[in-house]
């Protein structure tokens, strides 16, 4: 069993068919999706359709669930969100087809996937919660935590977008996809892995693709909007980064 571990799409659908198109030639037997369907890029729709025509096996996001309460949380938002994060809520809810958002809605936050003796937990955070990001350095005593909520022997996750794979206590193991859509660790290219299950073996890769962001860039700017998010995808970093630099405050 070969599976194709993405998350962190984030509506870049130049990148997502680049991973496609090399999952495909490595072979795989099926797609898990960790989240964040949308955001920040100009293809919301087109992301949902091509991962749905793939079978892909997918859950919600924390962003996804902030772009489906845009119509009931706007007004609040104004005030607490920073605005290109806020224009950023209110595209993305206004672009997304009525079927897309009900979509959305029918994913569950977490999804528990058999192979054999094998139990995989996706969740877009962690167990605890799917706004915390795990990474690299996320320290083991935490993880053991978190390996202690579920009965899990891997547990496949993204938001921070910092690719990564760690077994704790040689019985759990913890996977991060990294973003394919928006990387945020200095690497512009997508990220993805690909994770292959035999019996008594668990082998993760992880996989950096050079993908057509002149293209994702050019529909940011046709679509108005903020210039930052195309600057966030040529550099591989985050919008809390740029507002750093450039002396504004992230809030929201």
């Amino acid at each position: 069993m070969k599976i194709a571990l993405i998350g962190d799409v984030h509506a870049n659908l130049p990148a997502l068919e680049a991973v496609l198109d090399h999952a495909h030639a490595q072979k795989v037997d099926a797609l898990w999706n960790v989240g964040d369907w949308v955001g920040y890029n100009a293809f919301p729709n087109a992301v949902i359709d091509r991962l749905r025509a793939e079978g892909a096996v997918g859950i919600a996001g924390n962003y996804d669930l902030k772009v489906l309460a845009f119509k009931k949380k706007c007004q609040k938002w104004q005030h607490s969100k920073h605005p290109q994060k806020y224009l950023a809520f209110g595209w993305a809810y206004r672009q997304l087809k009525k079927k897309n958002r009900r979509y959305l809605r029918s994913l569950p936050l977490e999804i528990t996937l058999n192979f054999e003796k094998t139990s995989v937990l996706l969740t877009h955070g962690s167990p605890a919660s799917n706004q915390e990001g795990l990474t690299p350095a996320t320290p083991i005593a935490r993880l053991q935590a978190l390996a202690a909520m579920t009965s899990a022997q891997i547990i496949v996750c993204g938001h921070s977008h910092r690719p990564f794979a760690r077994q704790v206590d040689g019985r759990t193991w913890f996977i991060n996809t990294g973003s394919v859509g928006r990387p945020d660790d200095g690497d512009p290219r997508a990220a993805y892995a690909i994770l292959t299950l035999r019996k008594n073996l668990v082998q993760v890769r992880h996989f950096r693709l050079a993908y057509n962001v002149d293209r994702a860039a050019a529909e940011i700017r046709r679509a108005g909007l903020p210039p930052e998010f195309e600057l966030m995808l040529r550099r591989g970093c985050n919008l809390d980064q740029i507002y750093a630099e450039s002396g504004q405050l992230g809030f929201g």
